[in-house]
Order: C-alpha cells, then sequence, then structure tokens
C-alpha cells in the first residue's frame, strides 16, 4: 500500500471522528471546542463487521461509545435465561452513557453488529478531564446519561416479564402515578408492541381480555383507569 492509500484512510478516519459532533452529546459546542475535544480526548476507532457480538451483557464499560456507522441490536437475558430485543441502535449515537462512571460499571445488555459498525472509543479518564475543564460537556453528558438511563431501565423491567399480559400490566405498574388512578398512555398501540417485543394484534388481543375481566377500562387509547391498586395489579402478573 502506497501513501496515497494512507492518506486516504487517514482523510476517511478524520471525517468519521467529526460526525460525533451530530449527536446530543455535543450539543451548542462551538468550533473551537470541538477543535479542544478532539486535542484532549484519547480515542480510538475500531471496526465491527456485520454478525459480530460487539459487547456482551456484564462487560465492564471504561469507554465512552459512539456508533459513527452502522446498527446494533441489543438484547438482554430475562430472569427466566431467554434472551429478549430491547432496541436496535442506529448511527450516529451515543450508547452506554450511564454507566462509565457508575459504581458497577458494567454494560445492561449483549450488542451484537446488524450492520458493519464503526465505534468511537474516548477512554474513561480523558472524558474525565474534559468535563472538568468544559462545563458544556458536562451539562449535556448528565442529560444524555440521565434520559438514556430512565428509559432503558424502564423497558429492562418490562422486558424481564415473560407473556404478553405480565409485560403489559408491568408497563402500567412503571407509568402509574401516586394519587391517580388516570394512565397517560405515551405510545400508540403499534409502537407500544414494537416496546413490549410482541405483535400489534397479540397485544391488542390481550388488552381486550383485561378490559374484559375488569382491570382496566378505557375512556380513549390514550387514557386508561386500572381498576386495582398498585398492590392489585403486581398480585396479578
Amino acid at each position: 500500500m502506497g501513501f496515497g492509500h494512507n492518506l486516504r484512510v487517514l482523510l476517511n478516519q478524520v471525517m468519521q471522528v467529526t460526525d460525533i459532533f451530530n449527536i446530543p452529546l455535543f450539543r451548542n459546542f462551538t468550533s473551537k471546542m470541538k477543535e479542544e475535544f478532539l486535542d484532549q480526548v484519547e480515542y480510538v476507532i475500531e471496526q465491527y463487521p456485520k454478525g459480530e457480538v460487539m459487547i456482551r451483557q456484564g462487560t465492564v464499560c471504561n469507554h465512552l461509545h459512539i456508533l459513527l456507522k452502522g446498527k446494533l441490536h441489543v438484547d438482554v437475558m430475562d430472569v427466566s435465561g431467554i434472551e429478549v430485543r430491547v432496541e436496535t441502535i442506529k448511527a450516529q449515537r451515543s450508547f452506554g452513557t450511564p454507566h462509565i462512571f457508575a459504581e458497577k460499571n458494567q454494560f445492561p445488555a449483549t450488542f451484537t453488529v446488524v450492520e458493519d459498525v464503526i465505534l468511537f472509543k474516548a477512554t474513561k479518564e480523558s472524558v474525565f478531564k474534559i468535563m472538568n475543564s468544559m462545563p458544556l460537556f458536562l451539562q449535556n453528558f448528565l442529560c444524555v446519561s440521565t434520559s438514556c438511563n430512565k428509559c432503558t431501565m424502564t423497558r429492562l423491567r418490562v422486558l424481564s416479564f415473560r407473556g404478553i399480559r405480565n409485560r403489559f400490566i408491568r408497563y402500567l405498574f412503571e407509568h402509574m402515578k401516586e394519587g391517580s388512578n388516570l394512565i397517560e398512555m405515551e405510545h400508540t398501540q403499534v409502537q407500544l408492541a414494537e416496546y413490549l417485543g410482541v405483535t400489534r394484534p397479540a397485544l391488542s388481543k390481550e388488552i381486550r381480555k383485561l378490559e374484559e375481566e375488569g382491570f382496566i377500562t378505557f375512556k380513549r387509547w390514550t387514557d386508561i383507569y386500572p381498576q386495582q391498586t398498585r398492590v392489585g395489579l403486581h398480585a396479578i402478573i
């Protein structure tokens, strides 16, 4: 391979690295801040082919991970040892962010390559140093981590239950508000079926059964009224 080839590879890597600034983690970064970040961060660019298991559930998370290119399936082992699809991640975006500085800094799921991946990995130590000198980066990091952690952990709890009924009731349980018997649905039925990892017809059938059995009533799809207390709902799953 000649100098021309090496130069093209280098230029391609530079272009891929700058793609990190398209994600919320770097929202409102100025050109100067982007330059300073790249000067200070310690990182590598890794490539993974389709079909490869990139990260296994329980692996220690010591890096900031940003998917520059490709797609990943995210699967978690449920309480009965069955692998459940949590989500599909598409570039560009960060993932595993809440776990970098956690006391138990392990990935809660397995990440498998669906489309060839190019991954940006920055060391935890260099990321921490940059946080101390860039308040905006720290603020963005906290916002992303909080949002990611809340959504992921809620869904993992729901998917840890087997069966459509159990998952749907657990979903209701997670969205119940203290002092109210109304649950305002965040998803359409199609979106909820995908969220729960089931088909829409099967979900609709189970919801009708719950309504016929008197566990829930509807004003409209967006407003569900459980006819059981939190304890009552928990008891039937």
